[in-house]
C-alpha cells in the first residue's frame, strides 16, 4: 500500500487531504455527489489519475474511471484494498 508524500497528496475541493487508498475510501464514504463530480467529470477523473500516477495502482485507476458516483468509486477502492491484505 502506497502512502503519498505531502506534496503529492490529493487535495479535495471540500478541504480533505488524502494520502492513500484507505484515505480515499473513507473520503468517498461521506463525499457529496457535487464534490465527486468536480473531480470525476465526463472529461477527466482526478481520482483515477492520482491513483495511477501517485499510488501506482493502475488496475484500480482503470476501474475508478468508470465509477459514476462516490458509492461506486468506494466499492472499487474497497475491492482493490483487499489485494493489499490490510
Amino acid at each position: 500500500l502506497v502512502y503519498a508524500p505531502d506534496h503529492q497528496s490529493f487535495w479535495v475541493t471540500n478541504g480533505e487531504i488524502l494520502n492513500s487508498l484507505v484515505a480515499l475510501k473513507d473520503a468517498l464514504a461521506a463525499m457529496e455527489q457535487e464534490v465527486y463530480s468536480y473531480h470525476a467529470g465526463e472529461a477527466h477523473n482526478d481520482f483515477a489519475r492520482w491513483v495511477a500516477d501517485v499510488l501506482a495502482d493502475d488496475a484500480c485507476a482503470v476501474e475508478l474511471e468508470k465509477a459514476e458516483t462516490p458509492t461506486k468509486a468506494k466499492t472499487v477502492v474497497l475491492k482493490h484494498l483487499r489485494s493489499y491484505h490490510i
